[in-house]
């Protein structure tokens, strides 16, 4: 049996963040397992659901191996001001709890690093509001304290500078389709907010263009060559799927039944994360904020000492095959000795 547990991480003991766990169920006889920890990084725009198709297929893998004594303990999360991780209470960036908020790629950073370091490696610290905190991995080993890394779009711009500034914590980094480049870092402000009258009215046009249903369905038509991935076509939740659920709702982590068919659209769920009150001041946020200081993407790759996986879809418009193949000459340049490999995948 499978288990999807969702749960809630204070960042810097203030901002609640939404993240969720996938494994195996353990029992008693699995505490001599090592637990493989691997942390998915999303896109901008979407939350941990958009892992769950992924996080589907490694535990398969997981499961397809033959007499291991390892575990995938796989970890999803929800940037601060995107999916369901929001200040406690978001007025259009005018709220106690927003007051000099920046939605920037050091915040983001921050959020990541502290994430690993107080969740993923040292698991049985109980900041969580769920019942089931340490269940996922409180049987097994995790014998080198260090998470494998993937990153996906923008999540992949975070992981690259994530494993430069802390390689103590990274096992390996795989990009899918990775960004180089961090929002357009326009002039006048710091991104912190309130926002400014101009910047806030801006940002707000251009989020409620973005949230349209209709621009949103074009974006993801664009973005995948098979409609299946983003239709709802495919049932990528967990419940059903040999699956025991355990979040606020379910306490007693008792197995659910059904499931199978087709999902819920990409789209709706996407749409459905720009609902709330923090939205239009989040994106007015992220449009001003600067990269990642001290580093650009391209500095980062090239002394990231981990192995490094390059997955890039060959019709990707935005993050074409070019841009991947740059990623890959910067890798072979670097003086660690590590491997690197870059593999373009069709028809996805």
């Amino acid at each position: 049996q499978y288990q999807l547990e969702q749960k809630t991480w204070m960042f810097q003991d203030k901002y609640p963040i939404a993240y969720e766990v996938a494994s195996a169920a353990t029992t008693d006889s699995d505490k001599d397992e090592i637990a493989v920890p691997i942390l998915l990084l999303n896109g901008f725009g979407v939350g941990s659901f958009h892992q769950h198709r992924l996080m589907r297929q490694l535990l398969i893998e997981q499961q397809n191996q033959q007499q291991s004594n390892k575990r995938y303990v796989i970890y999803g999360i929800d940037y601060l001001g995107q999916g369901k991780s929001w200040p406690a209470d978001p007025q259009d960036g005018n709220s106690a709890d927003e007051y000099q908020l920046g939605y920037s790629a050091d915040m983001w950073l921050d959020q990541l690093a502290s994430f690993v370091q107080e969740v993923v490696i040292s698991p049985a610290t109980d900041n969580d509001d769920s019942t089931t905190t340490a269940t996922t991995t409180s049987n097994s080993i995790n014998n080198n304290n260090k998470v494998h890394l993937v990153g996906n779009s923008v999540g992949g711009y975070l992981a690259t500078i994530l494993t430069h500034k802390h390689p103590q914590l990274i096992s390996s980094l795989t990009l899918l389709n990775a960004t180089p480049v961090w929002g357009l870092n326009l002039p006048g402000w710091d991104g912190k907010l309130p926002a400014p009258a101009v910047p806030k009215a801006i940002g707000r046009q251009m989020f409620n263009l973005i949230r349209n249903e209709d621009v949103i369905r074009q974006y993801l038509e664009a973005a995948y060559v098979r409609g299946e991935a983003f239709d709802g076509s495919f049932e990528d939740g967990f419940d059903g799927w040999g699956c025991i659920a355990s979040n606020a709702d379910n306490e007693n982590g008792a197995a659910t039944a059904g499931g199978g068919g087709r999902g819920e659209p990409l789209g709706t769920k996407i749409r459905a994360c720009t609902e709330g009150n923090g939205g239009h001041a989040a994106f007015a946020s992220i449009l001003w904020s600067a990269p990642a200081s001290g580093i650009s993407f391209y500095e980062a790759l090239q002394q990231v000492p981990v192995d490094v996986l390059l997955l890039f879809g060959g019709d990707d418009p935005w993050c074409t095959e070019a841009v991947g193949k740059r990623m890959h000459v910067t890798l072979a340049s670097r003086r660690v000795g590590a491997a690197c490999r870059f593999v373009t995948l069709k028809n996805v």
